[in-house]
């Protein structure tokens, strides 16, 4: 399904020798558990300064539910989960449950000491941000981030898109992209699903629900406030355009010069440990 994606934009991005280099993953469609499990080994690998500040981008198959962190297991509805054949995995990261599926994923991880993690998380996510922005509209997008007011996190339901955090992408004011941000001692990782098209209230038919009108409020409440990059930009965009535009993108904004290859021997050794006895675990 996944082809080489090059970075046919470099020569309009100044990409040169004299800037630092930095790791760029284009990964194959994957098991949830093992998507988690991968994230978790770079952040291990950064953190230990054992590898190179890294963008991962990514999919999923078959689909998967993440929960955040913290987030209750009661929320999911695992009978429904199992009769659409669909995964489920908890996410290193807080925030709410997504449904991942016709997506871009992608992933940002950092020692703590590089420009992308100055300042507080908040700060953080406003840097990352601009350059997820960048690829929008490269895309042809109009894409907002911005502070939300706290008057806006009215929803305490169990879904993610259903209402933007601070300087998370809107378009509309309907969420386009959901991230969410781990700090460790030595590095941060921030990892976030862009919706590429199809039904964004799908992830409704598999979390739990006291009665089906709550389900159907559900779905109304996510179908008004979320939106997939065809809606924001008028067409269909597949997963390799998306992924091009983002590694342009970053490495425009941020004077980054690409290393593209897959994990190292030791990241793929640590992500299959993590896999086997943290993510795939029930």
């Amino acid at each position: 399904r996944r082809a080489h994606v090059p970075l046919e934009h470099a020569d309009h991005v100044g990409i040169g020798p004299q800037k630092a280099h930095q790791h760029l993953i284009y990964d194959q469609p994957a098991l949830g558990a093992r998507n988690m499990a991968v994230d978790e080994a770079i952040l291990q690998a950064v953190s230990a300064g054992d590898a190179l500040p890294t963008l991962r981008l990514y999919a999923w198959d078959p689909f998967c539910l993440s929960l955040g962190y913290a987030q209750a297991e009661a929320d999911l509805d695992a009978a429904r989960l199992a009769t659409y054949g669909w995964h489920t995995v908890r996410r290193p990261t807080g925030g709410r449950a997504i449904l991942h599926g016709d997506e871009l994923t992608y992933s940002v991880t950092v020692p703590v000491d590089h420009s992308l993690a100055d300042g507080d998380i908040l700060a953080s996510y406003r840097a990352i941000s601009i350059g997820l922005l960048d690829a929008l509209k490269m895309l042809g997008a109009q894409p907002q981030s911005e502070l939300h007011p706290e008057s806006q996190q009215v929803v305490k339901g169990p879904v993610c898109f259903e209402v933007p955090s601070h300087y998370e992408i809107t378009s509309g004011a309907r969420k386009l992209i959901g991230s969410a941000q781990v700090r460790r001692s030595k590095g941060i990782l921030q990892h976030g699903s862009l919706p590429l098209y199809g039904d964004v209230t799908r992830i409704c038919e598999v979390l739990h629900f006291d009665t089906e009108a709550q389900r159907a409020t559900a779905r109304n409440r996510v179908r008004e406030r979320a939106i997939t990059l065809e809606g924001a930009a008028g067409r269909r965009i597949e997963w390799e355009e998306a992924a091009a535009a983002v590694a342009a993108a970053f490495a425009q904004r941020f004077s980054l010069n690409w290393q593209e290859s897959g994990l190292s021997a030791s990241e793929e050794a640590r992500a299959a440990q993590l896999e086997a006895e943290q993510y795939g675990s029930p």
